[in-house]
């Protein structure tokens, strides 16, 4: 096989980092519209404003967690690695969605207590899916 074609190859770790990144997102999505019904908001009749809530925080973690290597074989296998380079990704990719928040590229800005609740329930919920599936899917 030439070195072009086996670079371009697909393999099963390769799907098994996209899978991991596709249920990364929709945890994400499900925490940022969970808050916004726990607030009254409708996303189902705003849903513009559900996605410019949510966008910042995924634009911020398409950047920073690949950089934390989240998607590195190593992390995926380990849970307490995992945990530690998930744990630095989203705190990264919080802080890039509450920058982009609170621009004018984004309506809404942020209350005082909200990188506080979006950090934490962040670290909870991918932290422990993520300790989760390293254990399930270990050796």
């Amino acid at each position: 096989m030439l070195e072009t074609e086996r670079a371009l190859e697909v393999g099963p770790r390769c799907r098994e980092s996209v899978l991991v990144g596709v249920v990364d997102v929709g945890l994400l999505a499900g925490l940022i519209l969970f808050g916004q019904l726990s607030h009254g908001l409708n996303p189902i009749a705003e849903p513009i404003g559900a996605l410019e809530t949510i966008l910042p925080f995924l634009i911020g973690w398409i950047i920073a967690a690949p950089l934390a290597g989240v998607y590195a074989q190593a992390a995926l296998a380990s849970p307490w690695l995992g945990a530690r380079v998930t744990a630095v990704g989203w705190l990264a990719a919080a802080n890039v969605g509450f920058v982009l928040r609170s621009s004018p590229a984004f309506e809404g800005g942020i209350a005082w207590a909200f990188p506080l609740v979006m950090s934490g329930f962040g670290l909870i919920v991918l932290v422990g899916w993520r300790i989760g599936y390293a254990t399930a899917a270990g050796d």
